[in-house]
């Protein structure tokens, strides 16, 4: 069981985590409306970030952190990390930022019923509740047979799906190795994956592009070793929740740089996400005191 002081460095660092990875979602997004192909900006995203950690993971653990142990886990983490990402940069040309995360967040709830079945961690009722009251939010966000359908939508729940295994996987290593040593194989192995398939859409970029490109692989950088980080001092059935938080952000910056702002009927299944995410962290404080 980890210490009531470590959980809450876990939140902490999960919090500034998604303050962090909105950003990631603006210069895709920016990246998409210049036409840039879906796999290439998660080429970009992977192998600019196996440039800026490599360095990181050389000084934190020696030309070891350079290879790839346990190849196996982290090659199925960087396949689990490109669906999600393929699948959320392909929403992003059919919904704003805050929409498509708004739907993304199912991933905390399947963190939080799975854990206990792949972590062996323990969930009690109270989580439990919160994780069907937080379904109750993402109905009232997707309102299915109340809209029409848009494909954004579905993209953005199967990345959501895809990232909460990535989350259960990046628990289940956590500790064994410095964070950015973590961070850099799966880009690494990430990058390897994606090469192979990337040539077939490839377009030659411009300065821009690639200095966008940089910009990915530097704010995914920050961002998921923040994750890794929080994952080496907390529960993932507690960190999940906080996921919600990214969603301050990302309306901020989807009004900031596109003018996007979600309707009523999404700030509602927000709250109400965050309400389940504010007492299940609260429900882990006052525990880790008893």
């Amino acid at each position: 069981m980890q210490s009531g002081r470590g959980s809450l460095l876990g939140v902490g660092l999960m919090i500034g985590a998604m303050a962090v990875l909105p950003f990631l979602d603006v210069v895709a997004k920016t990246l998409g409306e210049m036409g840039v192909p879906v796999l290439q900006i998660v080429w970009a995203r992977m192998a600019f970030g196996a440039v800026l950690t490599a360095p990181l993971a050389l000084r934190a653990a020696g030309p070891r952190g350079l290879w790839p142990e346990r190849a196996g886990i982290h090659s199925l983490r960087a396949v689990l990390l490109i669906l999600a990402t393929f699948l959320f940069f392909a929403a992003l040309k059919f919904l704003p930022i805050a929409d498509a995360l708004a739907v993304f967040f199912v991933q905390p709830l399947v963190v939080t019923a799975l854990s206990p079945l792949i972590l062996r961690e323990h969930v009690g009722p109270r989580r439990w509740a919160a994780v069907a009251v937080g379904f109750i939010g993402t109905l009232i966000i997707i309102r299915p047979g109340l809209q029409a359908f848009n494909p954004g939508t579905a993209l953005a729940f199967g990345a959501g799906c895809a990232l909460a295994l990535y989350f259960l996987l990046t628990r289940r290593i956590a500790g064994r190795d410095a964070a950015m040593v973590t961070t850099f194989r799966t880009s690494l192995l990430g990058t390897l994956i994606v090469s192979a398939l990337v040539w077939l859409v490839w377009q030659p970029p411009t300065p821009e592009q690639w200095a966008l490109f940089g910009a990915l692989g530097l704010i995914s950088t920050l961002g998921h070793g923040l994750i890794v980080m929080a994952y080496d001092h907390a529960e993932a059935s507690l960190l999940a929740p906080l996921a919600y938080t990214e969603m301050i952000m990302a309306v901020a910056v989807g009004w900031w740089f596109f003018g996007d702002f979600p309707d009523l009927w999404t700030f509602a299944g927000v709250a109400v996400l965050i309400a389940c995410a504010l007492y299940i962290s609260a429900r882990e404080r006052a525990r880790s005191a008893g």
